[in-house]
């Protein structure tokens, strides 16, 4: 292994499958319907091999690849999308415990240290090594034969120990801050939501009279501001496209971007550019937005909202919400904002979850007059891009935390820091 470079000349090199049982236990065809199990599957393991969660539910209501048995002192490994690193130390589980067979279990042979295991099976160059001889696009997979071929590199088992423990001590640490920043970042966003509610329901001054706005939820708002129904301020339109050959008169080849639900991100306030044009993906237009309408997701990305910076075409999956000549489109986007979870309140449940167009429509919300809806988006504007930055940094000192851990994970079980001697 050239990326491995030397080791101890005292250490083994194994095929994995002569480091471990492969998949040993299955849960068999013939359970008992109405057996109780708890059920991983690889959406509940995170890159740092934490279980997010466990679902509950009968054998007979269980999906068809609920079927690996584990037991303490295994080692999951995902077979599947492998990039993504869902592996994870099974400890303290439950007898009922079961985990995708999208999984690889591996239980280690008795002169192997099971978190010394985990710990080599997350370092770069075994992952990289894995994810190398995965196969397919969408979902690259590598096959449980090959896994079982790849070598493992193997200490004595005092050696093991040892770099466990001080992978175990390290990392719980790195973990403790990561925990921290991602409070922080949770704490932000709380507060930069209750900065554009507190702004888009009750304004910028506190000492104007104020009035109860006969809703609910919303409570008191400024007396001169006005009370509507959400149609009232704005029009509403619903994207449509329809597929066409090139041939057919109704096929439309002219100058428009066509823009889809994955190009609206709550990160972003504005639409500014796009990846694709319908001549390029062979639609006919039916539904062009103006620029500045408030485009809104309501499918997948649902309650996404950005303002469109050019005149663009969108698909039904998208709601254009062109704002009347009294009512700024920066405004309306943090009033919307604001209303988010009001939204998602309404949305229903079909082939997939989304908001019921009509709906939206007849929402409740405040308008205040024109410049008031500027000054107020201004301040929004200056106050959130405060808070977005300290996010952002945040979010980097995370990624910096998990680059650091996983850059101590491979440099320990390689030697690379030699912990053998540790406390």
């Amino acid at each position: 292994m050239d990326w491995l470079g030397e080791i101890p000349a005292h250490w083994e090199i194994r095929r994995l499958k002569h480091a471990t049982a492969i998949n040993s236990d299955t849960l068999p065809e013939n359970t008992d319907p109405d057996y109780g199990l708890q059920y991983v599957d690889i959406s509940n393991v995170d890159s740092r091999g934490n279980v997010l969660d466990i679902q509950e539910m009968p054998f007979e209501k269980a999906p068809s690849r609920a079927r690996r048995q584990v037991r303490d002192g295994d080692t999951i490994i995902s077979t599947i999308r492998t990039y993504l690193k869902a592996i994870a130390f099974v400890n303290d589980s439950p007898d009922n415990l079961i985990v995708s067979t999208g999984f690889a279990v591996l239980r280690p042979e008795p002169e192997i240290e099971p978190k010394y295991l985990w710990r080599l099976v997350q370092s770069q160059g075994f992952v990289d090594t894995v994810v190398a001889y995965s196969k397919g696009i969408g979902y690259p997979a590598i096959a449980p034969t090959k896994l079982a071929d790849l070598p493992v590199w193997i200490p004595p088992l005092p050696e093991q120990r040892t770099i466990a423990a001080h992978l175990d001590r390290e990392t719980a640490k790195l973990d403790a801050l990561t925990r921290k920043q991602e409070r922080l970042v949770v704490l932000l966003q709380e507060k930069r939501a209750a900065l554009i509610s507190h702004a888009v329901t009750q304004g910028l001054d506190p000492t104007v009279p104020m009035k109860d706005s006969g809703i609910p939820w919303l409570g008191e708002i400024p007396a001169h501001w006005e009370v509507g129904r959400v149609k009232f301020f704005t029009a509403i339109l619903r994207g449509k496209f329809s597929h066409r050959p090139r041939n057919d008169p109704r096929f439309y080849d002219g100058p428009y971007p066509f823009i889809q639900t994955g190009d609206i991100s709550a990160a972003n306030k504005y639409i500014t550019n796009y990846h694709q044009t319908l001549n390029e993906l062979g639609f006919a237009i039916s539904k062009q937005f103006p620029s500045g309408t408030l485009v809104m997701s309501i499918a997948a990305n649902i309650g996404d909202l950005a303002i469109l910076t050019f005149p663009a075409c969108f698909p039904d999956s998208v709601v254009g919400l062109v704002p009347n000549p009294d009512v700024s489109a920066d405004y309306l986007y943090y009033n919307l904002t604001s209303l988010n979870s009001e939204m998602l309140r309404t949305a229903t449940q079909n082939t997939q979850f989304n908001l019921n167009i009509e709906r939206i429509g007849q929402m409740l919300t405040v308008c205040p007059p024109l410049i008031e809806q500027r000054t107020i988006a201004a301040h929004l504007d200056r106050e959130t891009a405060k808070l977005d930055a300290l996010i952002d940094k945040a979010h980097e000192m995370i990624e910096r935390l998990q680059e650091y851990r996983t850059a101590l994970i491979s440099a320990a079980v390689t030697v690379k820091t030699d912990v053998r001697r540790a406390g």
